[in-house]
Parts: structure tokens; sequence; C-alpha cells
């Protein structure tokens, strides 16, 4: 997306020296703690419980004066995370170390996944003055040490938007290339790419080279981000651009989106409705200070969350919002995955009146399960169809599926999976609990 934000004169507020004393000790912080990762399509919070993403972007690099309310207020609304604009000094005043340090230490204050995103290069080799993803990695290694030893806390957003419409056949070169890149240079934390076409992947480069990319990471932690605005104005577009990523166990998140925009009416309900079901992440764009001609997205009238926008309202309040669906982060609650010894992934393949449902169980005990019986309940009107590899019944509600004997055995530290189709009369979405033996899972 174009986006005409209106910047803010002159340099970043001088940070808190209070704030700067803390820093070091910030970044010392768990460094022995795993990150956030990607496991099985999904992205788990460093106690391995599944995270999904929900909140909004902030456009700090321009407003940095206003970020510490803004943090208080979408916390206060239900958000669980926030994506902070950033400047790498290419094309607006950079953001550095100490002030990238405050931002973090900010997010964890409020109890935030503080999703950072280089901004400069915005529709690189069609806007002027935008940057390439190698400049991105330039600014990263530049503030290392401001989100080094933050893995629990903190994603890192190579790029935003790093091509338009011109050029974006290098997306995939490119974007393995700055991966590379920031291994090398010592991060460890789960990285984020966003497509190009101004972030809309019209040209589908990123979904087709998803596969690629991810198996270039040596880390296997990176998630790819997709912005939907005119583009996505229809729910099967929607839909079928997100399924294509969760049917091949590819993470994916909506980066951003809006309700209305110059180039096409979004279906704001379909992507909601949609990342529900699927449990896809999704951060709307923005809390406040658009300019330019799209005002309308802001959805705090003039940073003020007593004066939400309709926007505003549709998002933190409506179906699918962020108070109806999001959950906090495990890292600042103390809670990880449910209490047991087995997760259970559960990746939906939606086509409206049917669909496909591939299930994992992993066993995380010391001893190995010898026969088994997972129970859960469809959270609306679906009904069993054809299963593979488990033997399934469904009684009302409630599904009971167990195993074959050529998967009797679910090893310690092992997994088996089965599937099956169905049909739904009502909104699809995953069980809302499982239990392996009468033992509760964890979600996966």
């Amino acid at each position: 997306m174009r986006k005409r934000l209106a910047t803010a004169a002159g340099a970043l507020l001088a940070l808190a020296a209070s704030v700067l004393a803390a820093a070091p000790a910030a970044q010392a912080d768990a460094q022995a703690t795993p990150g956030f990762h990607v496991a099985d399509g999904r992205l788990l919070d460093a106690n391995g419980g599944d995270f999904v993403l929900r909140g909004v972007n902030h456009a700090h690099a321009w407003y940095p004066d206003r970020t510490a309310q803004t943090l208080k207020d979408v916390k206060a609304l239900g958000a669980n995370s926030v994506r902070v604009v950033l400047a790498t000094g290419d094309r607006w005043t950079k953001n550095d170390t100490a002030d990238v340090a405050a931002v973090v230490a900010q997010c964890k204050q409020n109890r935030l996944v503080c999703v950072l995103e280089a901004h400069d290069t915005t529709g690189y080799g069609e806007q002027a003055g935008a940057v390439s993803l190698s400049r991105a990695v330039d600014y990263w290694t530049s503030v290392k040490s401001a989100v080094q030893g933050q893995e629990k806390y903190v994603i890192l957003n190579i790029g935003n938007e790093p091509y338009g419409n011109t050029g974006y056949a290098s997306w995939t070169a490119d974007t393995k290339n700055a991966i590379a890149r920031m291994r090398a240079a010592g991060f460890t934390h789960t990285l984020m790419v966003d497509a190009p076409n101004w972030g809309q992947d019209w040209s589908f480069t990123m979904r087709d080279h998803a596969a690629e990319v991810f198996a270039s990471d040596s880390a296997k932690n990176t998630v790819f981000s997709i912005h939907m605005y005119g583009v996505f104005n229809t729910a099967d577009k929607v839909k079928d651009y997100l399924n294509r990523f969760t049917s091949q166990h590819l993470p994916i998140v909506v980066g951003e989106f809006g309700n209305m925009h110059s180039d096409g009416d979004p279906d704001e309900d379909a992507i909601m409705s949609t990342a529900r079901q699927l449990g896809v992440g999704y951060l709307g764009w923005s809390w406040s200070g658009n300019g330019g001609g799209v005002e309308y997205l802001d959805m705090a009238t003039g940073f003020d969350a007593s004066r939400l926008t309709a926007w505003g309202q549709r998002i933190f309040s409506g179906a699918d919002g962020i108070k109806q669906t999001a959950k906090e982060a495990g890292v600042f609650s103390g809670t990880g995955p449910a209490t047991g010894s087995c997760a259970v992934g559960y990746r939906i393949s939606d086509w409206g009146n049917s669909f496909n449902a591939d299930v994992t169980i992993r066993n995380t005990g010391a001893a190995d399960v010898k026969g088994w019986q997972l129970a859960f309940a469809f959270p609306g009107g679906q009904q069993l169809g054809s299963v593979w590899n488990a033997k399934a019944v469904q009684q009302g509600t409630q599904v009971q599926a167990g195993n074959e004997s050529w998967n009797e055995t679910i090893p310690a530290g092992g997994t088996v999976s089965f599937g099956f189709n169905g049909s739904s009369t009502g909104t699809n979405g995953v069980p809302a609990a499982f239990t392996l033996n009468g033992a509760a899972c964890a979600k996966s």
C-alpha cells in the first residue's frame, strides 16, 4: 500500500535516562530461554504455546512522542501485539539503538509482543528513495544490541513492502539473501518477511516461493506477512490466499489490512473471520496519524482512545475482533501449554461448505503412549466425513478419534498424524481444547 503518513517535524525525542540505564539489563534477559519459533507452520512463544498475533500498527518513526500512550491504549483495548514502524535513516530519521531499546522496554511493560519493522524499504524499485532489503539488514545489524536477548518478546519484520509493482521478480532471491545475512549476523529471532507488490502479492510471487524461502532459513524460523487492501476485495480471494499457506503448513500472518482503501474495498469481515478460523494472526493498519488522503485508516481520532473511529470500533469490538479473539503471550502471563504431556496441531483447509483437517499429536512426555484416543468438540455446525489414519466417531459436536493398528504407539518426543474431511453449515474453526486418553493437551 502507498501510505502517505504525516511525518512529525524534527528529530526523535530524547530518551529518558532511566530507560537507557535499564537497557543493558533488558538485553541480557533470559538469553538461554528460547524465543518465538515456528513449528509445523505455527508460531509458538517461548513457553511452547501457540501464539496468534492480534494487534495494530503504530507509526513510531513519525510519532515517537505518541508511542508510550499508544501502547497503553491498545493493550487496554485487548491487543496482544503491536507492529512498530521504524526508520533506517535512509528515507526518514533513523530510530537508533537507544530508541529501539526504549520501544522494546515499553512493549514489555505493557505485555505486548513487539513486531519491529524497517519502513524505508517500502515500494523499492518503484518508490523514489526506497531502499533494498540489504540496506534493511544493515540497519538491523546496527541496532542489534537493542534486540539481542529479547527473542521472547520481539519479532523482526525485516523490511516493509520491499517491492512495489516493478522489479518484484527479485523478491525471492533478495529475501533469501536477507534472511541468510540476518542469521549470519547472529539474529536468532523469528523473522517476518513482507510480500512484494506493495505488500499485496497480486503476482503471487511470495505465495508461490514461500516454501523455498522458508527452507532457506537455517533456523526454519520465518513467518510470511501479506498486506490485504484492495486486492483482497472478496472472501474467496482472502480464503484462497491464506489457505494456500496453512494447507502447506507455512506460517502466514496478515501484517496490515484496513476496512477501506483507494485501490479497492478490502473485505475486512472475511479477513478477520478467516484468520480466526485458520488460527492466523492479524495486525490492522493503523492506530492513528495517517495523512495524505488515507486518514480513514485511523482507528483513533487524534490518537485519542476515547474517540475510536468506525474502523477502530470494528477491529477492536466487532465480530472476530481483537477483544473477542486475542490471547496474551504466555511469556507475560506465566502460562505455557496446557498441563499434560501432549500437544495437538489442528490445521484447516476450508472451502466454505466443506473442509479438510490435518491433526498432529505430539507426545511431549518421557514415556511412549501405546494406544490413544483423542477427544475434542467441533466449534460450529461441522459434520465428520471420511477419516484416514484413525478411526473416528461423532456424537453431536463431540468427536472421538483413535489409533489404527499401524500408528498405535506415539514415541516419547514423537508424533502421529491423521486427517479427515467434513461439511460445515456454520462458522468453521479450531476446537477450543483437546484431550489425549483423558489428559488435557496443549494446542500447537
